[in-house]
Formats: C-alpha cells, sequence, structure tokens
C-alpha cells in the first residue's frame, strides 16, 4: 500500500446510519404501484456499468414515495446493483433526476464527500477486484445476488482527497481515449456493413417466386438429437452449427432458421452430408440453370428482415412454408449472378476480417482498462 493510503471498508465511510441502503422489499414496492407519472423509481435496467441508463423509467406517487422516503436517492448518489451480471455494477445518479427511489435489488451509496471523491469511487467499484469481493458472498443459484451487509464491507485502498481527484482525472483523460479509438472501429465496421448491404439491396432484375426455383424440405430431428464430436453437421435454427453422427442428407443446399423466439431468424449455405432439425427448412434448386446456391445464399440472406415481420406466434416466431416460396427474388441472368456473388463473396471476407480486427481491438482495449485501473488502485499511476 502507498504511503498515505489506508484500507476502509465502504461503510465506515459516513457516520449516516442510511449512508449506504437497498431499495424496500418486494411486498412494499409492487409493479400495480407504478404510474405513468410522479417521483420516479431506479430500477436494476437503470444501472450500467460506469453510465446511468435512462430509459423505460417507472414512477410512483408523491405519497407512496413519501412512505418509502427512507429508500431514497437523489442526483450525485452512487447507485449499484446487488442482483444480475456483472455483480455490483455501478453508476452515478445524473442531474436530471433529483430524487426518487430505488427498488430492492438496488443499493444507494451517500457517503462522506470530504473523504471520498464519488467518481473516484465509480471506478473503484466497477473494477473486477470488487466484483471478486462480492463474488465470494453470492447467494442464488439462477439469479446471483449480494446482501446489502456484503456492500458495506467492500474494502477499498482510500488515498487522500487530492490523490483521488489527481486519479480520477488520468482515468478520466486514459479512458476518453478508449472511448473514441472504440468508436472509430464501430464506425470502420459499420462503414463495410453498409457497403455490404447497399450492394445487396441494389440488386435490380426481374422478381420471381422462390417457389418456382426450389425445392423446400424440413430435417426430421429434435433439437436434443446434437452429440459431442459427431462425424456431420446437424442444423438447427440456432446461428451455432452442431454436430451428429448420422446424415440423412448428401448434397448441396440453404439451411434456413424456421423458429426464433424473437423472429431474428439465420441462413446457411452447405454442400455435403449433414442432418437438420425438424423446423430447419433444408432448401435445394430444382433449375439450376437459373439460379445459383451462393447467390440465391446471398438473397435469403438479404430476406431475413423480411421474414421477421412476416413471422407468425406469440412466444416464438415461426416461418410457413408458404411465406417461404411466396417471397420475391430478383433473378438477373446467370452471368450476372457470378459477378454479384464474386464481389459479395469479396465484400464479406473483407467484413469478416475487419470483424475479427475489430473484435481483437475490443477485447485489448479492454484488457487495457483492467490494467490502468488496477495500477490506479495500488497506487501505481
Amino acid at each position: 500500500m502507498k504511503q498515505g493510503w489506508a484500507y476502509k471498508k465502504l461503510g465506515d465511510l459516513s457516520k449516516n446510519k442510511d449512508a449506504i441502503v437497498s431499495g424496500p422489499f418486494g411486498s412494499n414496492l409492487k409493479v400495480s404501484d407504478y404510474k405513468d407519472s410522479g417521483v420516479p423509481i431506479l430500477r436494476l435496467q437503470n444501472v450500467g456499468k460506469g453510465f446511468f441508463i435512462n430509459k423505460d423509467i417507472k414512477f410512483v406517487s408523491i405519497e407512496k414515495a413519501e412512505e418509502l422516503k427512507y429508500h431514497s436517492f437523489k442526483s450525485g448518489d452512487l447507485v449499484l446493483a446487488k442482483l444480475g451480471v456483472p455483480i455490483g455494477k455501478t453508476c452515478i445518479v445524473p442531474n436530471s433526476f433529483t430524487h426518487g427511489i430505488i427498488v430492492a435489488d438496488v443499493v444507494r451509496i451517500r457517503l462522506d464527500k470530504h473523504i471520498v471523491n464519488y467518481n473516484f469511487l465509480e471506478y473503484f467499484l466497477n473494477t473486477d477486484g470488487v466484483v471478486a469481493q462480492l463474488t465470494g458472498n453470492i447467494t442464488g443459484a439462477t439469479r446471483p445476488r449480494v446482501n446489502l451487509s456484503d456492500v458495506r464491507n467492500i474494502v477499498i485502498g482510500l488515498p487522500p482527497l487530492p490523490e483521488q481527484q489527481r486519479i480520477v482525472s488520468i482515468l478520466d483523460e486514459a479512458f476518453a481515449a478508449i472511448a473514441k479509438a472504440k468508436t472509430n472501429s464501430e464506425q470502420n465496421l459499420k462503414n463495410a456493413k453498409e457497403l455490404f448491404e447497399s450492394y445487396l439491396n441494389s440488386i435490380k432484375a426481374k422478381k420471381v417466386d422462390l417457389g418456382s426455383l426450389v425445392d423446400i424440405k424440413t430435417g426430421k430431428l429434435n433439437s436434443n438429437a446434437a452429440v459431442v464430436n459427431g462425424e456431420y453437421p446437424f442444423f438447427t435454427c440456432s446461428r451455432e452449427v452442431f454436430a451428429i453422427d448420422k446424415y440423412a442428407f448428401d448434397l448441396e443446399a440453404i439451411l434456413l432458421a424456421g423458429n426464433n423466439a424473437s423472429g431474428d431468424f439465420n441462413v446457411k449455405h452447405y454442400k455435403g452430408k449433414f442432418n437438420a432439425y425438424q423446423r430447419t427448412y433444408v432448401i435445394t434448386v430444382n433449375e439450376k440453370q437459373k439460379i445459383l446456391y451462393r447467390y440465391l445464399y446471398y438473397q435469403l440472406l438479404k430476406s431475413l428482415k423480411e421474414f421477421k415481420e412476416m413471422s407468425v406466434g406469440a412466444n416464438t416466431r415461426f416461418l410457413k412454408l408458404g411465406m417461404i416460396q411466396g417471397l420475391k427474388i430478383a433473378l438477373p441472368s446467370i452471368e450476372e449472378q457470378r459477378t454479384i456473388v464474386r464481389l459479395l463473396d469479396e465484400l464479406r471476407t473483407k467484413t469478416q476480417k475487419l470483424e475479427a480486427v475489430y473484435q481483437k481491438k475490443m477485447d485489448g482495449l479492454e484488457e487495457l482498462k483492467k490494467s490502468i485501473l488496477q495500477r490506479a488502485f495500488s497506487g501505481e499511476l
């Protein structure tokens, strides 16, 4: 520990008994208490890792807020999520939320500002070190949560206030540079994807019903038929391709997911031996002189948004056979299709390479952030 620093528990950083409080028990604040206007409620979904999420804000009446005033927050307070992943994510309430009430799984932290800088504390509470402190006290198998006492017992290495402010300035500058690097990389990737989609959407030709060009079957198996280290690909409605020991198809085909919880269907192109789930459509070309498989793949890829809009079902969205057969696709000549496919393959390869570079850069920037934070809170900055 650097000279002048001291280990402190959060609960010791204020003389007020209500410095660190959690929201009311569920029975004291029910969904039926929510209003369209009034005093805002701060819920788990409003707490980001170092940022406030001003979205889907709920309210209670002034009378209900007065009843629950022990569980109140005001602008500038710290709020921490004691449920979910990552456990303990923390942010500062913005000035636009002057006051309100927190729910049961949110902790409001209001400490002595003569001892601790809130921005310093926000950075600290979002480190892996704090997650490690809290993880050892997690209860609940399916929805991990920590208790209020665990939050009060978080140990922090605390330098004098001027040193805290100096560290915050360094972190602000470093993280702003990292955020700018992320934004630039995201824009480059977005530009590449837009170029690919723009070219795909620019194809002009006479349109025909897909059903006039292809045969459409489905697989016969349940989704749990997959095995570990199977010999053949097993296509389900998942984006991931699984494996299986027996094949039912030995041909070239387009595989289209026939159901998805949110209607985000996917399409794949494969040639060889494989098997398929009973809700996966296996599409084969019956007019090979009219359409290329790879061109068909790109046309279906382009149509995924349209499929989402036309899909049916409440809890799970489905594609019916007639929807696929009736899809209108542009059908240029075979030579034009070859040219289009070549260009789209090139664009897709470039985009995939850029995605790999982007992900590597994002991983590197996250590691850099962790390294800077580790140095900051061990007194090495």
